[in-house]
């Protein structure tokens, strides 16, 4: 969700990704809503503000959202904005990410939730060794990934941010644990072939003598 920033004595503030306007819904300049959020309907009350991440060619580029109205439709989240009165408006806006200020002390809802910057620079470690650092985070509807930087590698390795995977988040010692599966910070071993090669001058001759072997066709052959 964020980056952090140094702000001297005063509390450091961070930019929070809390939705993606996905597509225009509607006459009356809706948007339907990717949500970064598990607070929806205390992050969208009306007067909310948000900051525009757009390309610098956008007519909005530098330009704040206000939220008009929030709601539900078919268990869709759908929101208006002050401004965007019809489609034409609410197109221009598509694929905009939404952002919203917030102190880096305040510390999420849930116990086992946490922001980006708290998750990125940390030593990732299995079996007590580190192995890398978080990266970055990236969101998707279906689960969270950890970017991870292997150490000496220029990889990257997507980890699921799933307690199944990553079992332990230990912010005050600066460190993720994993357990990953066989493969996924390593290349597994190739498998060596079960029967040698066939000799490339007993297999012309097999041909030959199997002249009315099928051959394989674009609808026989199994990709």
């Amino acid at each position: 969700m964020s980056t952090a920033d140094s702000a001297g004595a005063q509390p450091a503030r961070t930019q929070l990704r809390v939705g993606r306007l996905v597509k225009a819904h509607g006459l009356k300049g809706a948007f339907k809503l990717e949500l970064y959020t598990d607070d929806p309907d205390g992050r969208f009350v009306p007067g909310s503000t948000f900051t525009l991440q757009v390309p610098e060619s956008s007519p909005w580029h530098g330009r704040d959202l206000t939220v008009r109205e929030f709601r539900w439709m078919n268990s869709h989240p759908v929101v208006f904005f002050e401004g965007v009165d019809d489609r034409t408006a609410a197109e221009e806006l598509v694929k905009a990410i939404l952002w919203i200020d917030q102190d880096t002390e305040a510390a999420p809802a849930e116990d086992d939730a946490w922001y980006d910057h708290q998750l990125v620079g940390l030593d990732v470690v299995r079996d007590d060794v580190v192995i890398g650092r978080v990266a970055r985070v990236d969101h998707f509807p279906a689960q969270d990934l950890l970017i991870v930087k292997p150490t000496g590698d220029d990889r990257e390795v997507l980890v699921p941010f799933v307690s199944a995977i990553v079992p332990e988040v230990d912010i005050a010692a600066g460190r993720v644990v994993v357990t990953p599966p066989t493969g996924l910070f390593e290349d597994l071993p190739a498998e060596p072939d079960d029967e040698p090669a066939p000799d490339a001058g007993a297999a012309a001759d097999d041909d030959a003598e199997a002249g009315d072997a099928t051959p394989v066709t674009a609808g026989d052959r199994e990709d």
